[in-house]
């Protein structure tokens, strides 16, 4: 069962992160959240989190970025270290709003980036909650079709809605019919912004490097993780087919203070698709409900 919640009104603005813009959009009163959106093409922080901002913004500050590469952000990702480029820009979007301190919740790129964040800054971040996050046993096991699908979408004959359609109903959600088309026809939109044709913000990593690459994005051979003090939950889809259900034990199984909730008839997308369980399991584990 999904919830329909109408997004609440939002304060907008740009910030100036190292000479790059992050665009932020914010309400609520409270603990500050910071809402990090996944990687699919077309993807930014409003509206990957639609179905969750009202019922967060009740008892927390929400602040959702649109991630570097996407939305109203420049556009860009260091491909050498992509997870670490996303977190030093999240970590500047503190910095800039004075928060020596908040709760990050991620969901698949944005997972990583949260997760990596935390890894090299654990003093910023008070608890951290991560749906399906990327970079988990990726050097573990073949890519999934569904990220196989993502990883395609600007190669080969280039972005077109009928691809968009076929990674967001086929492989990102467990109901098909949960996507508005509204939703598809927007993130198509942003897709094919020129800028970021240019350069899409996730890649397969390439050239002589990019086997050291590989193995800095794949959080279990981080020896950090075993030492991370940040309380973290991690909710993962049962039937995810972008990042593999499995990531949700690795990282129960390294992350010494980790509850693992897995989501049955879901798929990559927990917060869209189960939103009413999502926003209060959240809220809840945020307040140290747990």
């Amino acid at each position: 069962m999904t919830t329909h919640t109408e997004l609440p009104a939002m304060q907008e603005y740009l910030l100036d992160v190292s000479g790059k813009e992050i665009f932020v959009a914010e309400t609520g009163d409270g603990p500050p959240v910071v809402l990090l959106h996944g990687g699919g093409p077309g993807a930014s922080g409003v509206a990957n989190y639609a179905r969750n901002i009202a019922e967060l913004a009740k008892t927390y500050r929400v602040i959702v970025p649109d991630l570097p590469g996407y939305g109203r952000s420049t556009k860009g990702v260091d491909a050498t270290d992509p997870f670490g480029h996303l977190a030093g820009a999240i970590r500047g979007v503190l910095d800039r709003l004075g928060l020596d301190r908040a709760h990050l919740v991620g969901n698949s790129y944005g997972g990583a980036c949260a997760l990596r964040l935390a890894l090299d800054t654990p003093d910023r971040v008070d608890r951290m909650v991560l749906m399906g996050p990327g970079g988990v046993g990726t050097t573990r096991a073949l890519p999934t079709p569904g990220l196989r699908s993502l990883l395609n979408y600007y190669s080969e004959d280039g972005p077109s809605r009928p691809k968009l359609e076929k990674f967001i109903r086929q492989y990102l959600v467990f109901n098909a019919a949960d996507v508005p088309d509204s939703v598809i026809d927007a993130r198509y939109r942003d897709s094919v912004d020129p800028e970021v044709v240019a350069a899409p913000p996730l890649t397969r990593p390439s050239g002589p490097n990019a086997l050291r690459t590989l193995w800095k994005m794949d959080f279990t051979r981080d020896e950090r993780l075993a030492r991370l003090p940040v309380p973290t939950l991690v909710l993962w889809g049962a039937a995810d087919q972008v990042n593999r259900p499995s990531g949700g034990r690795m990282l129960a199984e390294r992350l010494p203070d980790c509850d693992l909730y897995l989501v049955a008839n879901t798929g990559h997308w927990v917060q869209f698709e189960r939103a009413a369980l999502f926003n209060r399991v959240c809220a809840d584990f945020l307040a140290g409900r747990r």
